[in-house]
C-alpha cells in the first residue's frame, strides 16, 4: 500500500515555460534534484506527475512538469500540495525520524506508559516533544541526555530513567 508525504507546495508560475514555484516543507531541500515523479493532490486523489526540470533560484525551487509547456499551464497547479510515494523519501541519517512518525507514540518512563507526543517544536537548539502526560502537556527535548530509544515501526519512544527534568514547579 502506498502511503505519501507532504514535500512542498506550489506558490505560484514562474515564467513562460510551465515552471512553478514551490514552498518546501522538507530539511532536505536539495533532494528536489533528484526527484523523478511526485503526486499531487486533487481533491484526496493523489495523481502522478513527472518531474522535467528543476532549479534553484536564490532560495526558492522551481519545477516543470511534463507536458505543462506555458504559464498558463502551469497555472492550474497553484495551491496544490506535492507528495513523495514511500518509495521516496530520504532516506534519513541515524537517530532522526519523520515527524509524522514520532506524533501519536506512546512515551515511556520508568518502564510505565508516561503519555503520547502531540506536537514536535522546531527550535535551532533542538526539537522538543510535546508530550499529553494525562492531559498535561510536558515539553522534553529531543536529545540523547533524555531519549534512550524511538522505535518508529511500534511508534513508542523510550526516555532515559530519572526524575531530573520532570520537577513540577507547583510545590
Amino acid at each position: 500500500m502506498n502511503e505519501y508525504f507532504l514535500i512542498a507546495k506550489i506558490v505560484s508560475v514562474y515564467g513562460k515555460e510551465g515552471f512553478v514555484k514551490i514552498t518546501s516543507f522538507t530539511d532536505f531541500p536539495e533532494r528536489f534534484f533528484d526527484l523523478k515523479k511526485v503526486y499531487l493532490d486533487f481533491f484526496g486523489d493523489k495523481k502522478e506527475f513527472f518531474v522535467e526540470r528543476v532549479k534553484k533560484q536564490k532560495n526558492n525551487f522551481l519545477l516543470k512538469f511534463k507536458n505543462f509547456e506555458t504559464g498558463e499551464d502551469a497555472s492550474a497547479l497553484i495551491g496544490k500540495e506535492i507528495f513523495v510515494d514511500n518509495e521516496n523519501v530520504i532516506k534519513l541519517p541515524e537517530d532522526h525520524y519523520f515527524i509524522h512518525d514520532l506524533l501519536g507514540s506512546t512515551v515511556l518512563r520508568n518502564g510505565q506508559v508516561f503519555g503520547v507526543i502531540k506536537d514536535v517544536l522546531a527550535y535551532p537548539a533542538n526539537d522538543v516533544y510535546v508530550i499529553d502526560n494525562l492531559g498535561k502537556e510536558i515539553l522534553i527535548p529531543a536529545v540523547k541526555q533524555f531519549v534512550e530509544s524511538f522505535n518508529p515501526e511500534k511508534k513508542i519512544l523510550i526516555l532515559k530513567p530519572g526524575d531530573e527534568f520532570y520537577e513540577d514547579d507547583e510545590d
